[in-house]
């Protein structure tokens, strides 16, 4: 029995007390360290120096000489993952002392088994963003990552910026770099295009203006070489340039059709000379409609003429061609027909003068043709009591014979 309980002390001391020197963190030389935090947990005391796998003990009888040297490599201040209540709280001193996986003198990388490992220190738990550790792998990646795409934006941007002022098609193939650098690239590439797109648009819309004041002054063009080395710039010039000529030549096109037309209302033929056809052109045009009018307020004169004389009589004119229209004027007026034929019938039916309000422009007229109309009237009149009267005459010789002889027969038949 005693030896049972002897076997189990020993037992029950091996187990435990291995447990209690096996909890994580960095060893010194000695293979030992310091506890710092959760010291309870591995029945242990904060501050208590102890040692793992086997090494030394910690107690009184530990020699003078091994405590001197164990204490000459240790410095209590170092850090194992152990002392920081969260990961973060360890990331924050790790960033904070710059330590990278090239230089961690608190042999926090890999929980302090005392060698280099990958750069993440105390083994970071699943998904823990990695690139917030400063100098682990991912972060350089990221590092990179984000420096090739600055370094694209900042490539692809004055490229775009030329291709868009020079109204070239769109052409990201002059990328090459990393995956960051091309996207990067494609960024700051579209974003030159369109600005280069909108400083041609105020390029050529100066262009044009300037074009416009050149065509405003002259009919020769000249195209100032800043503009004839860029096609867009040079068209814009030029149609500036020709808008202002074609302006310029409508202008004087409409003051000659203007001129032309005065002169045809005064029948004055005067068309300039030494121009271009388009200018002589734009004159007569001017000029015969002019003319055109000229000879319809003497046709007019003359139609109205038509309404207050009985007979055609020539005007008093000092120009064959106006005597010539005001005549065919007044032989146009077919109206003054039918008013001397409604005058002239209403006169023949032996009704009072009185003229429609239609045909008051025409009173002379109405009046004579009325007065012809009803002298034929009295004519008829005159003729139809002439014939009466003989009629009666007549009439009462034929009574009277015929009277004489029923008497004279009726005698003869007393007789008998």
């Amino acid at each position: 029995m005693g030896k049972k309980i002897v076997l189990f002390g020993f037992l029950f001391t091996f187990l435990f007390g291995s447990m209690a020197y096996a909890h994580p963190g960095r060893t010194d030389s000695n293979g030992g360290h310091t506890c710092r935090t959760n010291c309870g947990n591995w029945g242990l005391s904060t501050g208590e120096y102890h040692y793992h796998n086997g090494g030394g003990t910690t107690s009184n009888s530990s020699s003078s000489s091994s405590s001197s040297s164990s204490s000459n490599s240790i410095n209590i201040n170092d850090k194992d993952c152990t002392d920081f209540a969260t990961y973060d709280d360890m990331i924050a001193y790790w960033n904070s002392k710059g330590y990278s996986a090239t230089y961690d003198p608190e042999n926090l990388d890999g929980w302090g088994n005392g060698q280099v490992d990958d750069g993440i220190p105390c083994e970071a738990p699943y998904g823990y963003d990695l690139t917030l550790i400063n100098n682990s792998p991912l972060q350089k990646a990221q590092l990179q990552e984000e420096k090739d795409n600055a370094n694209g934006e900042q490539a692809g941007y004055p490229a775009g910026l030329n291709d868009g002022y020079q109204e070239k098609p769109s052409d990201m193939s002059k990328a090459n770099g990393s995956e960051a650098f091309k996207v990067g690239y494609a960024v700051g590439y579209n974003k030159g295009y369109e600005e280069g797109k909108k400083k041609i648009e105020s390029a050529k819309t100066k262009a044009t203006n300037d074009g416009y004041a050149l065509g405003k002054k002259q009919d020769k063009i000249v195209i100032p070489a800043a503009y004839a080395s860029h096609a867009g710039l040079k068209k814009s010039f030029e149609d500036g340039f020709n808008k202002a000529v074609a302006e310029r030549v409508e202008e004087k096109k409409k003051q000659l059709k203007e001129q032309g037309y005065s002169d045809g209302k005064k029948d004055v033929n005067s068309p300039p000379e030494n121009v271009e056809t388009m200018y002589v052109e734009a004159y007569q045009e001017g000029y015969e409609k002019g003319q055109s009018e000229l000879k319809e307020s003497y046709i007019k004169q003359g139609y109205e003429a038509a309404f207050t004389v009985l007979k055609y009589q020539d005007p008093k004119l000092n120009n064959d061609k106006f005597t010539d229209w005001y005549k065919e004027g007044f032989a146009s007026n077919k109206e003054i027909n039918q008013i001397k034929k409604a005058a002239y019938q209403l006169g023949k039916e032996g009704e009072d003068l009185e003229i429609p309000s239609k045909y008051k422009k025409a009173e002379p007229v109405f009046k004579h043709h009325y007065q012809l109309g009803f002298k034929e009237y009295e004519d008829k009149q005159n003729k139809l009591k002439a014939t009466g009267g003989v009629g009666a005459v007549a009439l009462a010789l034929v009574g009277g014979g015929f009277y004489r002889f029923r008497k004279k027969r009726d005698g003869k038949k007393r007789l008998i």
